[in-house]
């Protein structure tokens, strides 16, 4: 895989950026990522957390941590 294309890269060059991240849990949370380290542990700014397309809360920040991700979406718009 050309590194361009490996998966944290990716996710790297979607800094400041709104994502959709749905955890293991089932819970999604959608907000501006500005922070993503090497185990993609997510910082969100302005986050929002839904369940069932329910909105539950919004918060200011938000930490994720990357081993209770199931997927991100990228490119969304709130």
């Amino acid at each position: 895989m050309e590194p361009s294309k490996k998966p944290l890269n990716v996710l790297v060059k979607q800094l400041n950026v709104d994502i959709v991240v749905m955890l293991k849990n089932g819970c999604e949370y959608k907000g501006k990522m500005i922070k993503c380290d090497g185990r993609m542990n997510l910082l969100l700014e302005g986050a929002t957390e839904s369940r069932d397309d329910q909105l539950v809360t919004n918060y200011g920040n938000v930490l994720l941590r990357g081993n209770n991700v199931l997927y991100i979406k990228l490119d969304v718009t709130k």
